[in-house]
């Protein structure tokens, strides 16, 4: 309704527009005023946020630059991240848990020549050191390695993959500036080698590595992907370039580092056993495969060598099947029986009380074959003994995992004694030195 005015009492429609209009700016400004010292206040809290981050972020990147250029004498003040010294426990190196700083090595550039797969085969130690030819053979040739895959198809039937064994992207990052080395071939190129668009094919055994650069390498450069299989002892290991030498070391004792659970597990069966003192390793090479495939069956009753004998031709891939023992165990190429084994060790004066952990498979005979050693030195473990079930439950069946941990001990025990001179043998004593 229309207010009237007193004076004319007339209803003025012009003057009841103006006071709504005004009324209503006034609310509008009000919100207005209101909306501004909200936004005000936001903006006030936003940029003390952000500037709390930069703040923090420069000391993060300061505190960095401090520990690579900083003088001494900054890095000796105390510091919240830091403790003295003599506050820290002593632990001894090959029991502490915390990881060194990684430094990585500048990335190495250089024009890729292909992609290169590789197939192991074998047990662990013998797919180790293929391992280490074949990153020797993929830097000198100026390819891209595929990480290796591992043998699963031969008597160990161990379906472990290169991550379940190895530290995977510290073999990748250790090894970059001698070659790259993916996980898996790119798409594109897996899209060839699906369609069978690749090479396959075995190296001739102890091959020198011009062997490599002139006919590996052209194989590479047409067919873009190559894959290596059956790649044990297939460099020469004399007469190669310092260089090539050098490598392989740094990929056997540096890149090859085993997974952490492999390492914390080995860690625990050295504690345990230095917690009743010194302690023995024998790596006694007396399984039922190291017999059947070497032909040594030596002190084996009749219908043991038959059995060995069998499981020798049940195998194709096994190419010498005729194997005239005593002539092999006179040459001096088969292990020593665990009788023998006993007599070295009480030769060498070894106290008969002392730890002996047996670094082996399953020895072939059992408890029978075992009787001697078991006599002379009453005090024998293995990892199955100083461990409970659920600890191995994991590595049942993974022959491969098992051999790593049984590596592990063989590099701290303080005395190292292989019963045959393989794989293992030459590795741990390269490692030992």
């Amino acid at each position: 309704m229309c207010r009237v005015e007193e004076t004319s009492g007339k209803c003025d429609y012009r003057k009841q527009w103006e006071m709504k209009i005004k009324m209503f700016g006034e609310g509008k400004v009000e919100k207005l005023k209101n909306s501004m010292v909200s936004r005000s206040r936001m903006k006030l809290w936003m940029i003390r946020a952000l500037t709390t981050i930069l703040i923090w972020t420069c000391f993060a990147h300061l505190m960095t630059l401090g520990e690579i250029f900083g003088p001494k004498l900054l890095k000796g003040w105390p510091s919240c991240f830091t403790h003295s010294t003599s506050e820290l426990p002593l632990v001894a190196p090959e029991l502490s848990s915390i990881p060194p700083k990684l430094i990585l090595p500048p990335k190495r550039l250089y024009k890729n020549n292909g992609y290169l797969m590789v197939s192991c085969n074998g047990g662990l130690n013998q797919m180790r050191a293929a391992i280490c030819d074949m990153v020797a053979i993929a830097r000198y040739l100026n390819v891209t390695l595929i990480v290796p895959e591992l043998d699963k198809t031969s008597f160990w039937n161990d379906p472990s993959e290169f991550k379940d064994i190895f530290d995977v992207d510290h073999f990748i990052t250790s090894l970059r500036d001698e070659v790259r080395i993916l996980k898996e071939l790119p798409p594109r190129v897996q899209h060839r080698v699906d369609q069978g668009m690749f090479l396959s094919m075995q190296p001739i055994s102890w091959s020198d590595i011009s062997y490599y650069a002139h006919q590996i390498l052209p194989l590479v450069q047409k067919h873009k992907v190559v894959q290596l299989n059956k790649t044990d002892a297939r460099l020469a290991n004399n007469n190669l370039p310092p260089e090539i030498q050098k490598l392989r070391c740094r990929v056997n004792f540096n890149a090859l580092k085993f997974t952490s659970q492999i390492e914390e597990l080995g860690r625990r069966v050295v504690k345990i056993l230095r917690e009743k003192g010194p302690f023995l390793v024998l790596h006694l090479r007396y399984e039922m495969d190291m017999l059947a495939f070497s032909g040594c069956t030596h002190g084996c009753n009749r219908d043991e060598e038959e059995e060995l004998t069998r499981m020798r031709y049940a195998y194709p891939w096994w190419k010498e099947k005729v194997i005239n023992s005593e002539m092999k165990r006179k040459e001096g190429l088969c292990p020593l029986t665990p009788e023998e084994t006993a007599l070295v060790l009480r030769a060498l004066g070894i106290d008969r009380n002392v730890q002996i952990y047996i670094a082996a498979g399953e020895i072939y005979g059992g408890e029978r074959r075992m009787a001697p050693v078991a006599e002379a030195f009453p005090n024998l473990v293995r990892k199955e003994t100083l461990l409970v079930r659920s600890d191995l439950k994991f590595f049942q069946n993974h022959s491969s995992q098992m051999a790593a941990l049984d590596y592990l001990v063989s590099l701290e025990s303080d005395i190292f004694v292989p019963t045959y001179d393989g794989n293992m043998a030459k590795v741990v004593e390269g490692h030992r030195r």
